[in-house]
């Protein structure tokens, strides 16, 4: 999880994820989770979330051109989890506020010097980490009142009873996990199939240098 709600969450360590139920990678920023979370339980709203998934150590040339685009892939699947509003690929929307000089993802023998675009090039796996982010939108169903029509189109006042999630981004985020990796799969089945053997004489460029 890298934000819920209003509250960003700064990336520290892997290691952390598991060892908290936000799935949180920063383990000193979860107490004000919980804090932020209990009240908002108790005031009866919701809240969205956001997540990001990365896999590393994908092998480049995943993936193809225009068709089954490895990004456009992955936005299919991610965006068909319910509660998806937004799907992001490397920096995404952030992209529309950058210059090529900034955007590109330069190369040198050493490496990448970065990983703006997310791991994907042209709809192919580069070689670097493969970077995805997804919206959560906050549920509707609680216990606040909200306006809506009934069968005859009269206006109604809609009550939510029941045990609710006042976010299901928490929960959300194993699944995103489960389907990236699944298109990986998908991916790495399929270039099998279609290249075989077949070895590039291109040298493999490591990932994001230092």
């Amino acid at each position: 999880m890298s934000a819920l709600g209003p509250i960003d969450i700064p990336f520290e360590s892997w290691d952390a994820i598991d060892n908290n139920a936000f799935f949180s990678p920063n383990a000193a920023i979860v107490p004000e989770l919980e804090e932020y979370m209990d009240a908002l339980r108790k005031s009866g709203d919701s809240v969205g979330a956001k997540i990001s998934v990365v896999a590393e150590n994908v092998p480049p040339g995943w993936g193809e051109p225009l068709y089954d685009k490895l990004d456009a892939d992955l936005a299919h699947a991610l965006m068909g989890l319910n509660a998806v509003k937004g799907v992001e690929i490397g920096d995404g929307m952030e992209a529309a506020r950058q210059k090529g000089t900034e955007h590109r993802d330069e190369i040198t023998p050493d490496g990448f010097l970065s990983n703006h675009a997310g791991g994907v090039l042209g709809g192919i796996s580069s070689g670097q980490a493969v970077v995805a982010h997804i919206a959560i939108k906050p549920t509707s169903s609680m216990r606040l009142p909200g306006r809506s029509i009934d069968l005859n189109g009269q206006p109604i006042e809609v009550v939510t009873h029941g045990r609710h999630d006042p976010c299901v981004g928490i929960r959300a985020t194993p699944i995103a996990e489960a389907l990236m990796a699944i298109v990986l799969m998908d991916h790495a089945l399929r270039h099998r199939a279609q290249c075989g053997d077949v070895a590039s004489a291109t040298p493999v460029v490591p990932g994001q240098a230092g």
